[in-house]
């Protein structure tokens, strides 16, 4: 299981500084409109709480401490006190969400029910916070974007391995960008988020997703983002699971291998409309300087 702690979270903003650094200021705006003007709180704890639960859950956790809610709720979220964690662990029960199991001293929550699965994400949303879930898997693949030459050195049976290196770190790539514009594309469905900030946060991601994707091949790009960059819950794949992840991991390699010449083009293309956009700047901030 990994650990999101501050190592995982500076990975994660390195391989964004990589791969599209013009959203690095802005990938993991959060604003709620209920927490700034101080209304509806207690159901957005209670969305809070459960969206922490839903990414234990998905990690294999099935059952969690007050105190481990009360941690990773501060890793996402303004800290709370632990009573105010139990109090609405505890009204989460009272409700028949969540059921409690005791170890001795210890206390445990568990939901009830599994949470849903390919229902309508507005829906969702209106029981489950979504950011650490994805949060999480964003943090799993830039994991193995950072390792990519271990992994492809493990599992690689055929095709040279730089190119496949480069080719599995552009489409790891790609699958993170795909899990922001996921996250965001949920977080304008939020009853308690500003809607108007996430459109922002949402048109600005598919700028940048469009910049580096628009010639790749339609099929591989499905396969990105709905294999690769959902959660489970909307059809992704289970990363917690020993086995998938292996089939998972040697899936993308096959599509490293397969559409390597797209991915090359992809760059080409990629690479002269940044430079054209430099030139452009250039030429406009030498206008304004002459005009004075």
């Amino acid at each position: 299981m990994l650990e999101i702690t501050e190592l995982t979270i500076y990975i994660l903003e390195k391989v964004i500084h990589e791969i599209a650094p013009e959203l690095l200021t802005v990938y993991n705006i959060r604003e709620d409109e209920s927490e700034e003007q101080q209304i509806k709180t207690g159901q957005l704890h209670e969305n809070r709480i459960l969206g922490i639960m839903l990414k234990f859950n998905l990690e294999g956790r099935k059952k969690v401490t007050t105190r481990e809610v009360e941690l990773e709720y501060k890793k996402f979220y303004k800290d709370i006190a632990r009573s105010t964690v139990s109090t609405y662990l505890n009204i989460l029960k009272k409700e028949g969400t969540l059921s409690k199991e005791r170890d001795g001293r210890l206390v445990y929550y568990i939901f009830s029910e599994d949470p849903p699965n390919d229902i309508s994400p507005f829906w969702f949303t209106r029981l489950f916070c979504v950011d650490p879930a994805y949060f999480y898997r964003a943090i799993y693949f830039s994991s193995l974007y950072s390792i990519a030459d271990i992994i492809i050195k493990k599992h690689l049976k055929k095709g040279n391995f730089d190119e496949i290196v480069d080719c599995f770190r552009y489409f790891t790539g790609i699958i993170i960008l795909y899990i922001l514009k996921n996250r965001s594309s949920k977080c304008v469905l939020c009853q308690f988020g500003k809607q108007e900030r996430y459109s922002d946060l949402l048109e600005a991601i598919n700028s940048a997703i469009k910049d580096r994707t628009d010639v790749l091949p339609t099929e591989l790009r499905e396969i990105l983002i709905k294999n690769y960059a959902e959660i489970p819950n909307f059809g992704g794949f289970l990363v917690e699971d020993t086995n998938k992840e292996i089939e998972m991991i040697e899936y993308l390699i096959s599509l490293a291998n397969q559409y390597k010449k797209d991915m090359e083009f992809q760059t080409m293309v990629l690479n002269r409309r940044i430079n054209t956009r430099i030139s452009e700047k250039v030429k406009e901030d030498n206008k304004q300087m002459s005009s004075f």
